[in-house]
């Protein structure tokens, strides 16, 4: 259930981009014009997350993901029927909306159900969709635009979400973490407002210019009204956000790591078919092929990081993964007009050996100290600092080529502008390699160990259930 929800997911923000300039042309409009179509799903998702927490508390993590599961799917429907702009972008703020608690509720769902044990094996099976999905999405959005119309990359999400609800529905048992208290509107005003601001002016700056009115104008609100957020969620005694999470060591290096480590592995990811298709002027099919053997490294390695994560702790795992990430990220930085596509694929790969160190062990560690009543609070800051790092992905890479390109070549960045790009993110990745191998994993490590640690734990989080 969770793979297919994940999978769904991912597979929508990523796809819709292929299909922009079908639908610019069956709108008669301009595909700069559709902008909003793409910006305003992770607007949305960003506003959404805050409140997924409480309302698992509240109605429990089943109820929550496939009422959420539901809603995408009606939204996906609604888009493929869109009769204009407005009608699309409305759906997609409804499919943004359903993302935005669909993630953490997965989340917290998966991780209440299985120990710290088991978590570091289901993880290895979670890591399938999360790298499948975005190297497939243009592959498979391109082949539904070509042969069927663009209205199929929104309708595609029926025929694998509609069993997911109703296996979810006969299937899935019910978790709850501790009883939920008063629902925090101010929270939840402030927070939505701060990271939708925050989130619009990061994805339009690239596009609009750093120093644009609105772009500014988002920033500076997003940023103080986040500040505001932190201030009175801390002073809160019933907080919709549980920062105070972050006080477990653990928890906040983990989730610094995600916020800054996804920037240059997600850049990696941006800028490979800009080079291709762009720096080298190859097709976008040649760019889709080229680009996978990604998802395959990745897949090997995070199998053989849940073999070794009780053993030798994600301290090590995740420090030399990044480390390895920069390390390939030097060799795309030698890349230039004439390096082959088999080159270029094997680099990808050995990109995704690095990157399989990273996301599942991240992801476990975060929620190795904390109480069991703290996973969907924790699942949602996971989810916040994800997002965030995600949307500042490509904004990085953008800024880079941009800051590298003469004036007179804006259009059509040189190839020492990809390959600055490329340096940018290396030094990124070695500096956040470096600061991962200051973990302190020792309960990471403990509570990875099998039934022992897990029996011994145990008690102790049913009694703080209790209460």
């Amino acid at each position: 259930m969770c793979v297919c929800v994940t999978f769904i997911a991912i597979v929508d923000g990523a796809i819709t981009t292929v299909a922009l300039p079908s639908i610019a042309r069956q709108f008669r409009l301009t595909t700069a014009a559709l902008d909003g179509v793409v910006v305003v799903y992770p607007v949305c998702l960003a506003m959404a997350i805050p409140a997924s927490a409480w309302l698992v508390e509240r109605l429990g993590a089943k109820r929550v993901l496939l009422a959420a599961l539901t809603a995408f799917l009606g939204s996906s429907l609604l888009c493929g029927a869109a009769a204009g702009l407005g009608q699309l972008v409305a759906a997609r703020a409804v499919q943004g909306l359903s993302a935005g608690v669909l993630f953490p509720a997965a989340s917290s769902l998966l991780f209440s159900t299985f120990n710290s044990w088991e978590q570091v094996r289901i993880s290895r099976y979670m890591i399938i969709p999360q790298q499948i999905a975005p190297a497939a999405a243009p592959i498979l959005g391109g082949l539904l635009v070509d042969h069927l119309s663009w209205r199929w990359v929104f309708y595609v999400n029926l025929p694998l979400g509609v069993p997911a609800v109703a296996f979810g529905a006969l299937f899935l048992a019910e978790h709850r973490g501790h009883r939920a208290g008063r629902f925090d509107l101010t929270g939840l005003l402030l927070s939505a407002a701060a990271l939708g601001g925050v989130m619009f002016g990061v994805c339009k700056g690239p596009n609009r210019g750093w120093t644009s009115l609105s772009v500014v104008t988002a920033l500076a609100l997003g940023t103080v009204l986040l500040t505001a957020t932190v201030l009175f969620e801390l002073r809160t005694a019933e907080p919709l956000l549980r920062l105070r999470l972050f006080a477990d060591r653990l928890f906040r290096d983990t989730n610094l790591i995600n916020l800054v480590g996804l920037v240059p592995i997600l850049g990696a990811m941006y800028l490979g078919p800009l080079f291709l298709q762009q720096g080298q002027g190859r097709s976008a099919l040649e760019s889709g092929t080229s680009t996978f053997p990604e998802a395959f490294g990745v897949l090997l390695t995070v199998q053989i990081a849940g073999i070794l994560y009780s053993r030798v702790g994600p301290r090590i795992i995740i420090g030399s993964g990044l480390a390895m990430v920069s390390a390939v990220l030097l060799l795309f930085s030698t890349c230039d007009q004439d390096t082959g596509l088999w080159t270029f694929r094997a680099y990808m790969f050995l990109l995704g050996i690095g990157m399989g160190g990273v996301f599942m062990p991240t992801t476990v560690a975060s929620l190795a100290t904390l109480s069991r009543k703290d996973l969907a609070q924790a699942s949602t800051l996971n989810t916040v600092v994800r997002q965030t790092g995600g949307a500042f992905a490509p904004a990085a890479v953008t800024t880079a080529l941009v800051l590298s390109t003469p004036a007179t070549a804006a259009a059509n960045p040189p190839v020492t502008a990809y390959q600055h790009a490329y340096l940018t993110l290396a030094a990124l990745a070695a500096a956040t390699s470096a600061f991962a191998f200051t973990l302190p994993d020792g309960p990471a490590r403990a509570a990875a160990r099998g039934t022992t640690v897990s029996s011994r734990t145990a008690p102790t989080r049913s009694h703080e259930e209790a209460h």
